[in-house]
């Protein structure tokens, strides 16, 4: 019994680097925020475009080198972008399915959304491909 037990951990500590490592970007990969354009005035819905340059996209829990998925962060700070990206939180939307843009219904106001590139499991980058966050009002 003790013999399996030391074997089940030194398994672990083999396996969990590959688990855990991080997934490289390029040097010069950049995701950016098409649309809506920063400063802009727009109507519901919100048509958001996604730009990515220097990497592909796949879907979630695709393995595929150099490329991710897009989260879009609404009305919030950037997360953690040393650790997964929270699921459930409705204000980090996932588009897991390789989604290149959506439409969003906001409140009146002003309003600032952020891009984050994550890898198959939901982590971002290292180094982290953000874009820069766009503000504009809905009418």
């Amino acid at each position: 019994m003790l013999r399996q037990i030391v074997l089940i951990f030194v398994s672990m500590a083999l396996f969990a680097p590959l688990v855990l490592a991080d997934t490289p970007s390029p040097p010069g990969a950049k995701v950016y925020i098409i649309e809506p354009r920063g400063g802009g005035t727009v109507t519901n819905p919100v048509k958001v475009l996604f730009g990515l340059r220097g990497m592909g996209i796949a879907p979630a829990g695709t393995d595929v080198e150099m490329t991710g998925h897009h989260h879009l962060v609404v009305d919030q700070d950037t997360p953690p972008l040393n650790d997964y990206l929270p699921v459930g939180d409705p204000q980090i939307i996932h588009f897991g399915k390789g989604q290149t843009e959506t439409d969003l219904v906001l409140e009146p106001g002003e309003h600032r959304i952020q891009l984050v590139l994550g890898d198959k499991d939901h982590k971002p980058h290292v180094p982290p491909v953000v874009s820069e966050i766009v503000v504009f009002t809905v009418k």
